[in-house]
């Protein structure tokens, strides 16, 4: 059958020559399938313009074999080839978890050949003849599907974190002015971050500063917290798994890796990440390649990591609960989100914050900040960080007023109470430490909450897992 073959200076190639010189450059594969030899010929000619390897193949059995052996993200597949047809050998790449481009071309197409192919998972589909510029056309739309499918999923885990990201940054105190020089400095690169600090105190929102300050900034941003997934899911979670990999395993999951790829992936309380993944993450780390549960092969990811916890890693090492080797790799360049505490100067500026954020959200005027509600807030250590305020003043806006007896523990101006009746009410001393004061907030929200701790977890800003091993820690002492 007669093909025409015309170049075109067609608007419709939205690819520009820059776009196509970066995907050949990062090793983008492709991977022909067609029973003639001439059609073959053109195809993979065309696709080197754009693909850094083009391997041609006769017959899905032959497609088969090269398919296990290396990856391709764009596959052209002749629908009618002798043996497994086309379609059918597509149905069956999906159903593996294959997440990249297919178009699917024929000689012999018809209506219902067109919804079968679109149905088994064609991102587009070509009748021969076809020009060249159709055969563009259709690698950009199924580009931009991809694309858009990735953009969507980060999109719905992270809205609302997204509508959040300028919070941590608010500050002029000494220490954020010095946060910030150090970020600016570190952003623009790849290198991985480690952030430290206090429940509540930023990390991802800086995280999320550093992405935005990054060439990466208009790739996807994914966040996962260590803590709320399984032991047993978290690998596939983050490296992905074929269909039937595991027990309940109906469909395939590309991974987080992969809807992070070219963007970052933030992995929050690094710190609870099982042993056994942290091996596997330090692979990840040094090869740049993941192996998804189920399949037999690597596949090669350009991501940034920035990871965040809440304790002390380096201690973590000495009780052998961390790896050595991971918390180096990891700690490239550490940057650590100062507590509340220590910037009082950007308390006022919070609250003000805040309270205009949850105005514009709730639809409600701000309250009247008090020189005596200045004096309390000031007062007050937060051991909850940012977030504890945030959620104090979220309180206090669908209240209409600051709630006084509903501040947190030790929320109130030393002139209005007698130390010494603190002292007998509350069982500690006149000058307590940080973490009796934490254990004592922590305690006092547990008995309000009737030692539900997933709830009093909630109210604190931190994982139930934090809180039980603090729980835990307590007992033992």
């Amino acid at each position: 059958m007669a093909v025409t073959f015309e170049s075109s200076t067609s608007s419709n190639s939205s690819l520009s020559d820059e776009l196509l010189v970066n995907q050949a450059r990062k090793g983008a594969y492709a991977l022909v399938v067609d029973d003639e030899a001439g059609m073959r010929h053109f195809l993979e000619k065309a696709l080197e313009t754009r693909f850094s390897r083009v391997d041609p193949a006769c017959s899905v059995e032959m497609a088969k074999t090269l398919f296990e052996q290396n990856n391709y993200s764009c596959i052209v597949l002749d629908i009618s080839l002798p043996g497994m047809s086309g379609l059918q050998w597509l149905s069956e790449l999906r159903q593996g978890g294959f997440e990249g481009d297919v178009i699917l071309i024929t000689g012999y197409a018809d209506m219902d050949t067109a919804i079968a192919a679109l149905r088994a998972g064609a991102q587009d589909f070509l009748q021969k003849p076809f020009r060249i510029d159709q055969l563009w056309y259709a690698l950009d739309r199924a580009a931009d599907q991809n694309r858009l499918r990735r953009e969507n999923f980060v999109l719905k885990r992270t809205v609302t974190s997204i509508q959040q990201s300028e919070q941590m940054m608010v500050g002029e105190s000494a220490v954020i002015r010095q946060l910030k020089k150090l970020v600016g400095r570190v952003a623009p690169t790849d290198a991985t971050i480690l952030l430290t600090g206090e429940s509540g105190s930023g990390k991802e929102v800086l995280a999320r500063t550093v992405h935005q300050m990054s060439g990466r900034r208009d790739r996807p941003f994914v966040p996962l917290n260590c803590a709320a997934i399984s032991p047993e899911l978290i690998e596939s979670e983050l490296f992905g798994h074929t269909r039937g990999a595991f027990t309940g395993a109906t469909e395939s999951n590309p991974g987080l890796f992969y809807y992070a790829q070219g963007g970052t992936l933030f992995l929050d309380e690094i710190g609870e990440l099982p042993l056994n993944m942290q091996t596997k993450l330090l692979r990840v780390l040094e090869d740049r390649k993941i192996r998804p549960v189920g399949a037999n092969k690597e596949i090669e990811v350009d991501v940034r990591i920035l990871a965040a916890t809440n304790v002390n890693l380096n201690r973590e090492v000495q009780r052998g609960r961390f790896r050595q080797d991971l918390y180096y790799r990891l700690r490239v360049v550490p940057v650590e989100v100062p507590p509340l505490r220590s910037r009082p100067e950007d308390i006022e500026l919070l609250v003000k914050y805040f309270m205009q954020y949850f105005s514009r959200k709730l639809r409600i005027d701000p309250l009247a900040l008090t020189p005596d509600m200045s004096a309390r807030f000031l007062a007050y250590e937060w051991p909850g960080n940012v977030r504890e305020l945030k959620n104090f003043i979220e309180r206090s806006m669908i209240l209409g007023y600051f709630p006084k007896d509903d501040l947190p523990l030790n929320c109130i101006l030393d002139d209005e109470i007698d130390q010494e009746e603190a002292t007998s009410s509350d069982g500690l001393e006149g000058k307590e430490s940080l973490e009796q004061v934490e254990r004592a907030h922590i305690l006092k929200v547990l008995s309000s909450c009737q030692g539900n701790k997933s709830e009093a977890a909630r109210r604190l800003g931190i994982s139930r897992k934090t809180l039980e091993r603090k729980c835990v820690a307590w007992s033992q002492e």
